[in-house]
């Protein structure tokens, strides 16, 4: 779940990926947006770049551009195809090794006690 080396880069790459696109989606559409949206999709932003929670919040990033797409419509949509499929793969993947995921929830070493 939290792999190492280059498949742990191409991972921060991919949450790199997907908060960028959920922070462009918001300036490129914030003159119809609510003003609390734009902190909360930054606090999103920082943790997909973080990888605090990924799965999570990766399927909260996939929720927000479906809510944007229907209420302000589709500009362009194989973006929103690659967007959306960005974030799902995003989700069932996990953070990688360079993540707050990781050091949270990453390998520890169990000591059994002596029977």
């Amino acid at each position: 779940m939290f792999p190492p080396g280059l498949p742990g880069v191409a991972l921060l790459l991919l949450r790199g990926s997907v908060g960028a696109a959920v922070l462009l989606e918001v300036y490129t559409h914030e003159p119809g947006l609510p003003g609390w949206v734009t902190g909360a999709v930054a606090a999103l932003s920082l943790g997909l770049f973080a990888g605090y929670l990924t799965p999570v919040a990766a399927i909260a990033a996939l929720v927000f551009h479906a809510l944007v797409w229907l209420i302000l419509g589709l500009d362009n949509i194989p973006v929103a195809l690659i967007t959306g499929f960005d974030a799902v793969a995003l989700a069932l993947l996990g953070p990688g090794a360079y993540s707050v995921d990781s050091f949270r929830f990453g390998r520890r070493v169990v000591l059994l006690p002596p029977d």
